[in-house]
């Protein structure tokens, strides 16, 4: 990289840092090639296992990282759990070439705030980067679809009320509290009290274990 390309994105304030992790360099170098392209994305660091991954991510604390989720190493789920415990955690886009709704369901209850499938083209996998970016949570549209056919039966409903319910399918949509709060016609601090009361009654701790819970129940389907 160019002295006068590294000095334009340190002037940047709002530029996304990534860890790319993929354990084939061809992947590696032509997602980086592309992202790069973009305004505001700068790839900081490759990882090529999921030691790697944890390591160059603890050590350089990207805004986001983009996992694939089968590599060599310690797991993508355990690579996610142990970052999420982090004071200032980065932003998890799981990078994967299969829609499986066991692993998508898993990634996400880890604290993944994305799925993204590797044969998006690179507009897609951008605006999902951007999204996550702003903590916002992305999905590959043939994830989305499988997620919607997803159901599990054998789960006792913990009777959330019908506003709740409202709250966690636009939570689940990837919506902030502020546009939760404006799509509903609600003040934003009602809104993070049935966000409080939507944590306390599923018994979870974050909103990407909420998104998980509403995808895997079909909540999402019945708006």
């Amino acid at each position: 990289m160019s002295s006068e390309s590294s000095l334009h994105l340190q002037d940047t304030s709002n530029t996304l840092r990534l860890v790319i992790a993929d354990d084939h360099p061809v992947v590696r170098s032509g997602i980086k090639n592309e992202l790069q392209q973009y305004d505001g994305i700068e790839v900081i660091g490759e990882a090529g296992d999921g030691d790697e991954a944890l390591r160059l991510t603890q050590t350089l604390q990207p805004n986001i990282l983009l996992l694939d989720i089968h590599m060599p190493g310690l797991k993508a789920v355990q690579v996610v759990r142990e970052l999420c415990s982090m004071q200032s955690p980065p932003h998890i886009l799981i990078l994967s070439a299969y829609v499986d709704i066991e692993y998508v369901l898993a990634m996400i209850k880890a604290g993944a705030m994305g799925y993204l499938l590797k044969d998006e083209n690179t507009e897609m996998i951008v605006q999902g980067v951007r999204a996550v970016g702003r903590g916002e949570t992305w999905l590959s549209a043939k994830v989305a679809a499988g997620l919607m056919n997803y159901s599990i039966t054998e789960r006792t409903d913990p009777q959330l009320s019908s506003r709740e319910k409202e709250v966690l399918v636009l939570l689940a949509r990837g919506h902030d509290n502020q546009r939760i709060a404006e799509t509903l016609s609600l003040a934003e601090g009602t809104v993070k009290n049935h966000v409080t009361n939507i944590y306390e009654k599923l018994s979870i701790r974050s909103r990407a274990e909420a998104v998980a819970w509403a995808w895997e129940h079909g909540l999402v389907n019945r708006n």
